[in-house]
């Protein structure tokens, strides 16, 4: 039987774009306020998992066609790639780096080895994260 959910539905296509923005914000915070990859990713996996309610996984897995448990080891491969980067350089582990670089547009911008790994912090909380509501899901 097949519900009529249109206020949800409607709803949260609204709701969705508000909650991945507010994720992305999150993650970029990070380094200089409360935030970072793991609130931000669990931020972003909120989005996804209420696109799962709203709509049926057929349904998202058409507009988002990921494999999750993929997402989260491209996240611990980039997280543990920039810890283990460091000792190539022969420096301490988990040493950052940063630099300034000047980006047509934006002008002088900072960049940092930790946002990097930060990266990778959340995508594997958003792979790990949809997986399990995935997983739960699949149990009847």
């Amino acid at each position: 039987m097949k519900i009529n959910d249109v206020i949800l539905r409607t709803v949260t296509k609204t709701v969705v774009f508000i909650i991945l923005t507010l994720g992305i914000y999150l993650f970029f915070a990070g380094h200089h306020a409360p935030g970072g990859g793991f609130i931000g990713g669990l931020v972003l996996a909120s989005g996804i998992v209420l696109l799962y309610l709203a709509y049926d996984i057929e349904t998202v897995h058409k507009g988002m066609p990921f494999d999750f448990k993929k997402v989260a080891a491209l996240g611990v491969l980039l997280a543990t790639g920039t810890a283990i980067g460091s000792l190539f350089f022969d420096v301490p582990f988990l040493t950052q780096t940063h630099s300034y670089l000047n980006v047509p547009i934006f002008g002088k911008m900072g960049f940092s080895t930790v946002t990097i790994f930060e990266a990778g912090v959340a995508l594997t909380v958003v792979g790990v994260v949809v997986t399990i509501i995935l997983s739960i899901s699949e149990d009847e």
